[in-house]
């Protein structure tokens, strides 16, 4: 399929095409929040407790005096950060592991595999609590452990592409030249299983901010008063009955970007497959 093709099935879903455009748009409005952001996001004024939105404060103040649109802007930032920073980590980790299992094959096969199904015997958000409760929270230790322990689907995607391909005429005709095996796995084989890990990596993203809006929520994530969607859940719970803003509008920000890659994902993986 030629890149032309792609775009062409990709722009004729216009749901993933909806998604990306939000996407790329959440992207922009992450990377301008010092030029978007009406004030600074931690800087309290008692005077403005609570205020409701309006014309001072578009989406209103929490119980600091803080903007909320500040702060979900900024909080924007963190949020893309960590899908971005630990999906790719995943990644990394998962097309090392897959490559191996699926090229060699054999005790090395059986080895990974069998670490991956005892990865994955353990539900994923009590995997992350057990080991982030035992580290400082901080953006880098939530990055790092979303990463580490969600690798497992990336790499039996990318050990099942190799499986597939291994044994391909181009693949043996490089082994028959020569090629050693580095050249094969990086050269040969790792370009043409991309198509399937691209797509786990869209709809992982949206699992990684899943998961760090909870642990921020639970007090385990990024900490106060740095400004994440999560934190400002958090911080708004207690106030739902009189100052709804406080968490619906963070809400919204989460429901709206991790659909958002949803549907880019499921839009990508429909315009990647043919047979769809």
């Amino acid at each position: 399929m030629t890149a032309k093709d792609f775009a062409r099935r990709f722009a004729s879903n216009r749901m993933a095409l909806a998604g990306l455009l939000v996407i790329l748009g959440l992207f922009g409005v992450s990377l301008s929040a010092g030029f978007l952001s009406p004030g600074d996001p931690d800087r309290p004024d008692l005077r403005a407790r609570l205020k409701p939105p309006g014309s001072g404060h578009l989406l209103g103040t929490d119980a600091l005096g803080r903007d909320v649109l500040s702060r979900l802007i900024w909080g924007s930032r963190v949020s893309l950060k960590v899908g971005l920073v630990s999906v790719g980590l995943a990644t990394a980790i998962g097309l090392f592991f897959g490559a191996l299992a699926g090229f060699y094959g054999g005790f090395a096969d059986g080895l990974i595999m069998r670490f991956c199904d005892l990865m994955l015997c353990f539900p994923a958000m009590f995997l992350v609590l057990a080991v982030i409760s035992l580290l400082e929270p901080s953006i880098w230790n939530v990055m790092a452990v979303i990463g580490l322990t969600s690798w497992m689907g990336v790499a039996r995607l990318v050990r099942a592409e190799f499986i597939s391909l291994k044994n391909r005429d181009f693949v043996l005709a490089a082994r028959a030249l020569g090629a050693s095996d580095a050249r094969l796995i990086l050269r040969h084989l790792l370009p043409n299983a991309l198509a399937p890990v691209l797509v786990s990596a869209t709809l992982g993203v949206a699992g990684a901010i899943l998961l760090e809006s909870g642990l921020s929520f639970l007090g385990l994530g990024v900490q106060p008063p740095t400004a994440t969607w999560g934190v400002m859940l958090a911080d708004g719970k207690d106030y739902l009955s009189r100052a709804w803003w406080l968490s619906f509008y963070p809400g919204l920000a989460i429901l709206v970007t991790v659909l958002s890659y949803n549907l880019a994902g499921e839009g990508l993986r429909d315009a990647i497959d043919p047979r769809r």
